[in-house]
């Protein structure tokens, strides 16, 4: 933990030489960093552990772009930029405190994983929880968003082997949805039974889907007309390799 640490302060330090206004929208070093360790949306979280310099310095990098230059950016820009951002910060989070079970082992009952302030944006610290529902949901309404958002869980839509880019957001998150939908952690359709199951997800933030069964139809390519509509229960074992 104390070496993980003195890491991301190395790393930081290192980066404030780099003019933020030159950050890299191909999002090149996170983009290595996930196809290194990601494979079928489980990471190798050991392998992360063991070299951590990478994930410190892209976090660090991304610490210091200021709010006036991320704003110069178009939208797509600036929602792939956060999105990566969380996915980082999440997966720093769990190098930190690895070997974990779960996510939700972090932290304690009045303060969890997400409302620990991990997350360094525009100079400040903020909570994961800040990111994703003060900034991300509600700047950039996009129920895709969703799909993108990774907890480091089984249930989770699965990450990405690829950074997220402003060129390629949109048919990123097209796929990711499709993805998500395609796997048992995000519909399971039994037509036979008159009964469809869909991720805890459509539930915990069904308001910012204009419409959950027309969403279903599109990305999972099942309608839900006619069918019961139950929860699948969330898995929120570790979305790490197998060992």
């Amino acid at each position: 933990m104390k070496k993980a640490i003195i890491t991301v302060l190395v790393s930081s330090m290192a980066a404030l030489s780099i003019p933020a206004g030159t950050f890299g929208q191909s999002h090149a070093s996170f983009d290595d960093l996930l196809k290194a360790h990601v494979s079928d949306g489980r990471v190798d979280y050991p392998a992360l552990k063991a070299t951590p310099k990478p994930l410190a310095e892209y976090l660090a990098i991304m610490g210091q772009v200021k709010e006036p230059v991320f704003k110069t950016w178009n939208r797509d820009q600036q929602l792939a930029f956060l999105i990566n951002l969380y996915n980082a910060a999440t997966l720093q989070l769990i190098v930190d405190y690895y070997p974990v079970e779960s996510i939700k082992k972090i932290g304690s009952f009045l303060k969890g994983p997400w409302d620990q302030k991990v997350v360094t944006l525009f100079g400040d610290m903020i909570t994961l929880n800040t990111l994703e529902h003060e900034i991300i949901r509600k700047q950039y309404p996009d129920p895709r968003v969703h799909m993108a958002l990774v907890c480091a869980a089984r249930g989770c839509p699965p990450l990405r082997s690829e950074a997220y880019t402003g060129e390629k957001l949109n048919a990123q998150l097209d796929d990711q949805s499709r993805t998500y939908l395609a796997s048992p952690s995000g519909l399971v359709v039994e037509r036979d039974m008159g009964e469809a199951r869909i991720s805890a997800i459509f539930k915990w933030y069904g308001e910012d889907f204009n419409s959950v069964e027309s969403f279903v139809e599109k990305y999972g390519q099942h309608s839900l007309r006619g069918l019961n509509i139950t929860y699948i229960k969330y898995d929120w074992t570790l979305n790490e390799k197998e060992r």
